[in-house]
C-alpha cells in the first residue's frame, strides 16, 4: 500500500473528519462568541501595553482619580511647599492628665450622642457652629489636600427650598427607589419622606467633598486623593465637636438630591454633596429610638 493510500485511509478513520458537519458549526459559534465578547469589552480594540499604567491607576483610585497621566517627559512638582519638618512633642491639650481618664471622659461625651430628628426653635450662636467646623478642618486628608467645603445654612427661605428639594426626592425614594428590605429596616426608626428638621433646626450644615481642586496659578486641576474618605473623617470630627459643645445633630444622606442642592447654593461642579447635618437643640417632646450600641468586645480584635 502506498503512502498516499495510507494517508487517505487515516483521514477516513479520523473522528474529526467524519464528524465535520458537527464540528464546523461549533467552531463557528466559538469564533463568534470570542469576537462579540472582545468587541463588548474592548470596543473592538485590544488595549496596548502602553495603556497598562493608566489601567492600574484607575483600578487603584477608582472615582478618586481625575485623569492625570504620567508621561516620560513629565516632571511633577508637589502642590505643598517643600519645607523642613519641625519637632513635635505629642498632644498638649487633653481632657485629663491621666490618659485612661481622658479616654473615658471622651467616651462619655460621644456615647451621649444621639441622632435627633425633632428640634427646638431655641437659637444657636453661629460662632459655636463655626468653631466646631474649625475643629473639623483639622482632620487628616490625602496629601494634605483638605478636600472639603462646609456650607452653613441659617436663612429661613433657603432652608425651605432645601426641604422642598429633599422631600420631593425622598417621596420617590421611599415609594420606588428603596427596596422593601431597606424601608422595613428603617421602620423601627420611624423615618419617612417628611423632614421637618430641615426647617426646624436653627442651622443646616451641608458638607461637600471636593473631587478635585484648582492649582493656585489656575493652570489646571489639583488631584484630591481619597477625597471622600478624608471628608468623612472631617465629618466625624465635626459630630464630636458639636456633641462636646452641647449641640445635637443627625447624619443625613439625601439620595438623588446632590446636584439640585449644589445648584441651589451655587457650588462649583467639582463639589459633590456628602452629608447634610441639621444642628440645634432637641425639642421638649423629642424622642429617640431605644437603641443599644455594640460592646467593645464585639468591635475590637486584639493580636
Amino acid at each position: 500500500m502506498s503512502v498516499v493510500e495510507e494517508i487517505v485511509r487515516a483521514f477516513d478513520r479520523s473522528l474529526i473528519i467524519s464528524c465535520w458537519k458537527f464540528v464546523f458549526p461549533v467552531l463557528v459559534c466559538f469564533y463568534l462568541f470570542i469576537f462579540i465578547y472582545d468587541k463588548r469589552r474592548y470596543g473592538g480594540k485590544r488595549k496596548s501595553a502602553d495603556a497598562a499604567p493608566q489601567q492600574v491607576k484607575e483600578k487603584l483610585d477608582g472615582i478618586e482619580y481625575v485623569g492625570e497621566v504620567d508621561s516620560d517627559d513629565f516632571d511633577p512638582t508637589p502642590v505643598l511647599e517643600e519645607k523642613d519638618h519641625v519637632p513635635f512633642a505629642g498632644a498638649k491639650v487633653t481632657l485629663d492628665s491621666d490618659p485612661l481618664k481622658a479616654a473615658a471622659k471622651f467616651y462619655a461625651i460621644v456615647n451621649d450622642r444621639r441622632s435627633v430628628r425633632k428640634y427646638s426653635s431655641k437659637p444657636v450662636d453661629l460662632a459655636i457652629v463655626e468653631k466646631c467646623i474649625h475643629a473639623a478642618g483639622t482632620s487628616p486628608s490625602g496629601a494634605h489636600t483638605e478636600p472639603w467645603t462646609f456650607c452653613v445654612i441659617s436663612d429661613k427661605d433657603i432652608k425651605e427650598q432645601i426641604r422642598e428639594i429633599i422631600e420631593n426626592e425622598e417621596f420617590i425614594n421611599y415609594q420606588q427607589r428603596m427596596s422593601k428590605q431597606w424601608t422595613t429596616d428603617l421602620r423601627p426608626l420611624r423615618t419617612n419622606h417628611v423632614k421637618e428638621y430641615l426647617t426646624e433646626a436653627p442651622h443646616l450644615v451641608l458638607i461637600f467633598k471636593q473631587t478635585y481642586g484648582i492649582k493656585a496659578d489656575g493652570s489646571g486641576k489639583k488631584q484630591h486623593y481619597y477625597n471622600e474618605i478624608s471628608t468623612s473623617i472631617a465629618t466625624g470630627i465635626l459630630l464630636c465637636a458639636l456633641q462636646a459643645a452641647g449641640l445635637n445633630s443627625l447624619v443625613t444622606t439625601p439620595l438623588n438630591c446632590g446636584p439640585a442642592l449644589r445648584n441651589l447654593l451655587g457650588r462649583p461642579v467639582n463639589e459633590k454633596l456628602l452629608v447634610l447635618l441639621p444642628v440645634g437643640y432637641p425639642a421638649d417632646d423629642c424622642k429617640v429610638p431605644d437603641l443599644k450600641r455594640k460592646p467593645v468586645e464585639e468591635i475590637i480584635v486584639k493580636y
